[in-house]
């Protein structure tokens, strides 16, 4: 651990963020898992350090979606600055013209609804990818590039980094002028991996030697420190040798790359080598692969949802509400008023999955041939059924059709370690009618073979069927995750989606959510929706027209 000083108060960093921020290479991209402080620790200085020491400055924060933006990124930022003494309202102002006290920008925005103004006159604009025309006619000094693997290279290349030019007669000098941070967890598709490639634009040479001129400078400045407090004169040779560092190190900084990813292993020393050793006995290869070595994976061919594609994947942000929440909201508002994709005069059709420590609900609509998976949620360890209802229903407190269509099968009937003595199929119905929904249940009989239910979905996903699948990317993160990763166990009766997980402990490699529960929700909603129609789902188009 290291720390640093903010008036009087003392910041930590970690060795990855710490290496980060010393090394200050002019494009950084950081690949690590959740939990790691890349918003927190990586981002906040980044934007801050650019925006202090570049007074009047125009950057860039690029998020896949506005909501993410609002829920995850910002929220980040701001969470940081304030513990370092930077208040919102008194140092910055978000999403509105900032006051006459403040320093203006050099090139000002023609609008502040989606900026941040420091007292400096620096801004920095929020460029969410859902929203057309975020780009346009801006002139950038610096880019942060958040959630990298759910940005749109495509339109990133052609919309956003022709904009990162800067002015250079103002901020010429500084080596993070027209810097580039980009951080994300690793990537499961080919479309999501374009910042992998970095990897190889790194020069391991130049970054080692300016590892090594931070060393000479700061054993430089100590030799001169101790000099001082013992009253004797400094050289002017130190003083040039000073400046001569300091003019390479900003120099090197300027052309550098600086590429990391942080896999468990880096922690070795940490965590024991006796540690890796039993993950790499207990996760499956795939978790161990992604969770431990940080690896990428994509949509395996093998895998039991082969046909799915990045196409399958879609945003649905509300701009107009989400616009009309600011930027100082209530988490309460993040309510079903955010999503364009859902139909508020149509029920919402969902299947579920039961678990002694995770329970799930996969929501869906139909809109023509589409099956649209507006939404997933669920629960862990202690809260059971009815928390998961009760979480559906916070969400669509606002959904004017207050019906479910629930698909269940024979696993939903005559047992429950999750709640009480009555069967899921009991409490589930309990906890909707309880909180006012209506509740048509549509019984599936027993769960339907492996090898059919595989032949039936993926021909789903390749739209040979009556509906094909497309996943609300904002709002089911965690059960993509688990589609691309399911695999599939072959033996002598044929094969089966390998579910050999779902029994071990969790662990913050091997998470209950990115395990193979949440897929079967999602089965049974496929299968309900494509094989048992309800007339009151297929009767309302998009407008809610019959």
């Amino acid at each position: 651990m290291t720390k640093t000083m903010s008036k009087s108060k003392e910041i930590y960093f970690n060795e990855p963020q710490r290496l980060t921020q010393l090394i200050g290479a002019n494009i950084s991209v950081i690949v690590a898992g959740r939990r790691t402080g890349k918003t927190d620790s990586i981002a906040a200085p980044f934007v801050l350090r650019n925006m202090q020491r570049m007074p009047g400055s125009t950057g860039g924060i690029v998020v896949p979606t506005f909501k993410h933006g609002l829920t995850n990124t910002l929220p980040g930022l701001f969470a940081a600055w304030k513990r370092w003494g930077y208040i919102q309202g008194v140092h910055y102002v978000v999403g509105r013209k900032p006051p006459k006290s403040f320093a203006r920008a050099i090139i000002e925005p023609s609008d502040y609804e989606h900026v941040i103004s420091f007292y400096n006159g620096s801004v920095a604009v929020i460029i969410s990818q859902d929203r057309p025309g975020s780009s346009n006619s801006l002139t950038l000094s610096w880019l942060l590039i958040d959630e990298a693997k759910f940005i749109d290279y495509e339109r990133l290349k052609d919309e956003t980094l022709p904009a990162n030019g800067g002015i250079k007669s103002y901020f010429g000098k500084h080596s993070f002028n027209h810097s580039i941070m980009i951080l994300s967890d690793m990537p499961q598709t080919q479309k999501g991996s374009w910042f992998l490639h970095y990897k190889e634009k790194m020069d391991e040479e130049l970054i080692e030697t300016i590892k090594a001129t931070i060393y000479e400078i700061w054993k430089t400045k100590e030799r001169v420190r101790k000099m001082k407090r013992e009253c004797k004169a400094v050289p002017k040779y130190l003083k040039n040798h000073l400046r001569r560092l300091d003019a390479s190190l900003n120099k090197m900084r300027s052309v550098a790359v600086y590429y990391k990813e942080y896999s468990s292993i880096e922690n070795l020393q940490l965590l024991g080598e006796s540690y890796i050793k039993q993950m790499k006995r207990d996760l499956t290869p795939k978790t161990f692969q992604t969770s431990i070595l940080c690896q990428r994976i994509g949509i395996s061919k093998d895998g039991f949802y082969s046909s799915m594609r990045e196409g399958h994947k879609y945003n649905a942000s509300n701009f107009e509400y989400l616009d009309s929440l600011g930027y100082d909201f209530s988490p309460d508002a993040m309510d079903s008023r955010t999503d364009s994709d859902v139909n508020t005069l149509a029920p919402i059709c969902i299947g579920m999955d039961y678990n002694a420590n995770i329970n799930w609900i996969v929501a869906g609509q139909i809109e023509g041939r589409r099956l649209n998976i507006i939404k997933s949620f669920y629960v862990k360890f202690e809260r059971k059924i009815p928390a998961l209802v009760e979480e559906f229903c916070n969400y669509y407190t606002r959904h004017e059709n207050k019906t479910v269509i629930y698909y269940y099968d024979t696993t939903a009937l005559g047992a429950n370690y999750a709640v009480n003595e009555q069967d899921f199929r009991w409490v589930v119905i309990h906890e909707f009618e309880k909180r006012g929904w209506q509740v048509n249940d549509v019984y599936l009989g027993n769960p339907m073979r492996h090898d059919e239910k595989y032949l039936l979905i993926n021909q789903g996903f390749a739209g040979k069927q009556r509906l094909m699948p497309f996943f609300n990317r904002q709002n089911n993160d965690d059960l993509i995750l688990a589609i691309q990763s399911a695999g599939v166990v072959r033996g002598r009766n044929g094969f089966r989606k390998d579910k050999g997980g779902e029994k071990l402990a969790e662990t913050e490699e091997d998470l209950l959510q990115h395990r193979t529960d949440g897929t079967d929700a999602f089965d049974t909603l496929y299968i309900g929706c494509e094989k048992f129609p309800q007339h009151e789902v297929v009767a309302y188009n998009t407008s809610g027209v019959m």
